[in-house]
């Protein structure tokens, strides 16, 4: 049996919201017996729905942050908010972690400020699976950070490396430093510095890898920092979108192409499935305490289900704790104690 998770749902977040959020958080508990929701949102959505679902609390909210909204001024004036409210929960201990597929941005500064960073963290880090046909590939950070230190990327592979053992299941993973080439000599000198600490503090980590690695998946991880990977993992998702629609354009020119489209059907679906950002449902954003994933805004329910179960295992495989372990033990306590201060100063 499954250790019992309460997980608290933005019910207002994602484009498609309330209605997706609504049919995920239902096929995710009909899908997980140990696992309880509990639902933030307007009184009139979220109380019909938990009344006619076991395992499903409702908390009624009365504000609501919109996607252009500047996340930070939002999170603080909204208090009220489906989002925060969300992760208040967390960090008041009635819930373990939270999903939403709302505004990344006020996703991230609530989750920060809101549940707070793990001791030592210095910079929270967006990790995602890369949509690749080969294996599953971990890119951190996707966004969280646009500007960085060579030494958060340390940190960042620390707790990538975690997410990958422990939700992706992989036992050893290879660690690069996304980078314009293989040799320890290339890129930036921030690159270059970022390569020596690497090099020195991370065991998993076996040098740089570039953008052509990404896709064949022949590391496991790529670290870089937020506004690379963000632009890489676009730029991959783009890719993706518009060779799927050339190849359904070709297939339904004509008659001919119709018919061998039919004979590979099967494949394509398979295909599909495997570089679709819905099979995780989103990014966790790791180094806060408690779980956080944040879904895509075009989320539908399979996302949103899918998202909700990755959650669920965060909680229950102990990364947040792992994280906070492999830190402090990396990190010495004056360092610590900076970054806390640092953040603290922030808010």
């Amino acid at each position: 049996m499954s250790e019992q998770v309460t997980l608290t749902v933005d019910a207002l977040g994602g484009d498609h919201a309330p209605g997706v959020v609504l049919d995920g958080v239902a096929a995710a508990l009909a899908e997980d017996a140990d696992l309880h929701i509990v639902l933030c949102g307007p009184a009139d959505t979220v109380e019909p729905f938990c009344a006619e679902h076991e395992r499903c609390r409702a908390v009624a909210t009365t504000e609501f942050i919109a996607m252009d909204e500047h996340p930070a001024n939002a999170v603080r004036k909204k208090k009220d908010s489906s989002l925060v409210v969300g992760c208040r929960l967390v960090k008041e201990g009635e819930a373990s972690g939270f999903f939403s597929a709302g505004s990344t941005g006020a996703c991230l500064a609530a989750a920060t400020l809101v549940m707070g960073r793990i001791k030592g963290v210095s910079r929270p880090a967006l990790c995602t699976v890369i949509p690749s046909p080969a294996k599953p590939v971990v890119m951190c950070d996707v966004g969280a950070n646009a500007d960085c230190k060579p030494e958060y990327l340390v940190q960042f592979a620390q707790m990538a490396t975690i997410y990958m053992e422990q939700v992706i299941g992989v036992n050893e993973p290879k660690a690069a430093l996304l980078n314009i080439g293989e040799e320890d000599t290339k890129g930036s000198a921030f690159a270059q510095e970022a390569f020596a600490l690497l090099k020195e503090q991370v065991p998993n980590f076996v040098g740089n890898g570039e953008g052509n690695d990404i896709l064949p998946g022949n590391y496991d991880i790529f670290v870089t920092d937020g506004f690379t990977g963000n632009v890489c993992l676009k730029t991959i998702e783009g890719t993706s979108k518009t060779l799927f629609k050339a190849l359904k354009d070709i297939f339904y020119s004509s008659t001919v192409t119709k018919l061998g489209a039919l004979t590979i059907k099967g494949g394509l679906k398979d295909l599909m499935a495997q570089v679709s950002p819905d099979t995780y449902g989103g990014a966790p954003l790791l180094g806060v305490k408690g779980a956080c994933i944040v879904g895509h805004g075009s989320s539908n329910a399979t996302a949103i289900k899918n998202g909700i179960h990755t959650t669920a295992k965060i909680v229950r495989t102990n990364v947040s704790e792992m994280i906070a372990e492999t830190v402090l033990g990396g990190t010495s306590a004056k360092s610590a104690e900076t970054a806390d201060r640092v953040a603290a100063k922030a808010r």
